[in-house]
């Protein structure tokens, strides 16, 4: 990573901190992330989004073990299935923890999680320390963004901080599959 790009992560970690909202690139599409446990931010981002809180949000890491105050693991073969497939561009959903808040999980028992292997978002959660909230950067009823100029565009100049990086070459958002079945909830 350029010492460009190490800055504005750093830049980054100071505004999610802060309660701001980051935009980065990520395996598809640009991400729009701030702090979890941060109630106040995440619901500046539901609203930017225009989107509905009981849908929850996807949690993003740069290695499981910053996931693990989200998520219990149902068994063994639930947590092989997402553990053999990261880090990379698959996203789980497991049973929250209650230390899970019901901003993030929505109106379910459950949180969507992936251990991310795009270099910008790792290197985000690396330096933040922990999992990061991550929803494609755009409003609900539009295309995600695939470059930071429609970042800035769609979301109106109310991001805090967009880290620049390139995609990860995947033509769709990553699919989301039930830990505990392996089934495909989105493709």
């Amino acid at each position: 990573m350029s010492g460009v790009a190490r800055g504005k992560v750093e830049a980054a970690v100071r505004t999610l901190r802060a309660g701001g909202l980051v935009a980065y690139p990520t395996e598809a599409v640009w991400g729009l992330g701030c702090a979890p446990q941060n109630r106040a931010a995440v619901e500046r981002l539901l609203d930017l989004k225009r989107r509905d809180w009981r849908k929850g949000l996807i949690l993003i890491a740069a290695d499981a073990e910053q996931l693990e105050p989200y998520i219990e693991v149902p068994s063994r073969m639930a947590w092989r299935r997402a553990s053999t497939s990261w880090p990379g561009p698959s996203t789980w959903v497991f049973p929250a923890t209650d230390f899970c808040p019901p901003w993030i999980s929505g109106d379910r028992d459950s949180v969507a999680v992936r251990v991310t292997a795009h270099p910008v978002a790792r290197a985000l959660c690396t330096a933040y320390g922990g999992a990061l909230v991550s929803t494609s950067a755009n409003r609900s009823t539009e295309p995600p963004a695939r470059s930071a100029a429609q970042v800035r565009i769609g979301l109106r100049n109310r991001v805090d901080v967009i880290v620049p990086g390139l995609l990860g070459g995947l033509d769709a958002p990553t699919i989301i599959r039930d830990a505990a079945n392996g089934h495909i909830l989105r493709r």
